[in-house]
């Protein structure tokens, strides 16, 4: 049965701010208390949707989170009226207030774990919202997804939704940041390779010192469990430490991969040799691996423009697209390295380099944007065909962002009880655009 990989991407929401919440994620807190423009945000991401459309690509779109999440901070404490309990979060604990106005939901890379229901043993497509416990601001997101995800992906009889995991510390579970699937095409049993960054339960194992590991292998272990995978197709890699304190927070900023490609920097993982001959076993040596060496491109030069953080898209010739943020390709040394890999004996002959400013800004490229769903025929037509993105949807989204979102906004600005108004507008609009339901808890009340 045929199959393609579909991109599903975060929309942007309206409280797009940068509030540098992420520790360890260099980008989100250099750009600390910076002005953002959630309209540009959101009309930035909608572009590269926009255009992967145009090239072919099965592109779907996900809904943000309700932000300020006024839920939230009445369980803190804050009580009397929506617009008291933003004054008091203001005046009381204005870090709360910030990270309960995050739109970080925007990386849906993060927003669960997908396995195919070519892997699976009961032949469904799964789905585990990450609980993002090593984050505040993220771990409050995880009930909303599975909402939002059940109301895309609703048939019961292709997919099973499963809950998060236990929001505990030795369960830190990041998503699909932290997974990669492996295969020789889409409609055949693929390997998933799992990264973690610690072992939850035994300290004597290496760990990071300066920024925290957010994957444990605990986490990655349970997730292969619920999704019913076979234990020989399952490869645990762990992420380099010393990467870790460099700026690596998730997998997906150090390395990629896409069917047979595998595409990694030299200091991905710990013991990397052994990493490569557990895949190459698991793959019967169909992988092709590609090696950027620390003397080309540093850690560091990675983390800044994001060259791991891309999509690798199969083209119907054969061959891949690379999509990359514009700083690729202002950046020389990346840029060069890119000229060549094109060039070079590998399936990636394009490169695509899309202007998410916004994003990057805060720390998310085009990888981090997109959660990545392998569906045969019968699955994709049991999608909600409202968030698959067609030309008459995007025009509709863009006319929706243009007249509901500012162009401006500070930390300040997130007390404002307008941004609430506007943003719980905005969104229920939103959900009848998409067909998504009451998803939201203001529209449930």
């Amino acid at each position: 049965m045929k199959a393609i990989e579909a991109n599903f991407d975060g929309l942007v929401g309206p409280t797009h701010n940068y509030a540098g919440l992420s520790t360890g994620n260099i980008a989100s807190t250099q750009n600390k208390q910076q002005s953002s423009n959630p309209r540009q945000a959101a009309l930035q991401g909608l572009a590269k949707m926009k255009a992967l459309h145009e090239m072919g690509f099965v592109q779907g779109v996900l809904a943000p989170q309700a932000r300020p999440d006024i839920d939230t901070l009445r369980r803190l404490g804050f009580s009397g009226t929506d617009a008291r309990v933003l004054e008091a979060a203001a005046r009381q604990a204005p870090e709360l207030l910030s990270a309960c106005c995050s739109a970080s939901s925007m990386w849906t890379a993060n927003a669960a774990t997908v396995s195919s229901s070519f892997d699976a043993l009961d032949g469904k497509v799964h789905f585990t919202p990450a609980n993002l416990v090593s984050k505040f601001h993220r771990s409050i997101e995880h009930n909303s997804t599975a909402c939002i995800l059940k109301a895309v992906f609703n048939d019961e009889q292709y997919f099973q939704h499963h809950p998060a995991l236990p929001g505990v510390d030795v369960l830190g579970d990041e998503g699909a940041a932290n997974h990669t699937r492996l295969c020789s095409d889409y409609q055949q049993p693929g390997i998933s390779l799992f990264a973690f960054g610690r072992y939850g339960f035994d300290e004597t194992r290496p760990a990071p010192g300066r920024y925290p590991a957010r994957q444990t292998i605990e986490a990655s272990r349970a997730v292969a469990r619920q999704h019913r995978l076979k234990e020989e197709s399952v490869v645990y890699a762990q992420q380099n430490p010393d990467v870790i304190d460099r700026g690596v927070f998730h997998n997906d900023v150090i390395a990629v991969g896409n069917q047979h490609v595998l595409l990694c920097h030299e200091k991905a993982f710990l013991e990397q040799v052994n990493v490569y001959k557990q895949l190459q076993k698991a793959t019967a040596d169909q992988l092709q691996i590609i090696e950027v060496p620390e003397s080309r491109i540093r850690v560091e030069t990675a983390v800044q423009t994001y060259l791991f953080n891309s999509q690798l898209l199969s083209r119907d010739d054969g061959n891949m697209t690379m999509v990359v943020p514009s700083e690729c390709e202002t950046n020389p040394i990346v840029a060069n390295y890119l000229r060549e890999l094109v060039n070079s004996d590998n399936p990636i002959d394009q490169v695509m380099a899309f202007d998410l400013r916004q994003s990057m800004n805060n720390g998310g490229g085009p990888a981090c944007l997109r959660l990545r769903v392998v569906l045969n025929e019968q699955e994709l037509q049991a999608v909600n065909p409202h968030c698959l993105i067609t030309d008459a949807l995007y025009s509709q989204l863009t006319q929706w962002v243009q007249s509901h979102y500012r162009d401006q906004l500070k930390e300040s600005d997130l007390a404002d009880p307008n941004l609430l108004a506007e943003s719980r507008e905005a969104l229920d609009q939103l959900t009848q655009i998409l067909g998504l339901g009451s998803v939201y808890s203001f529209q449930k009340r």
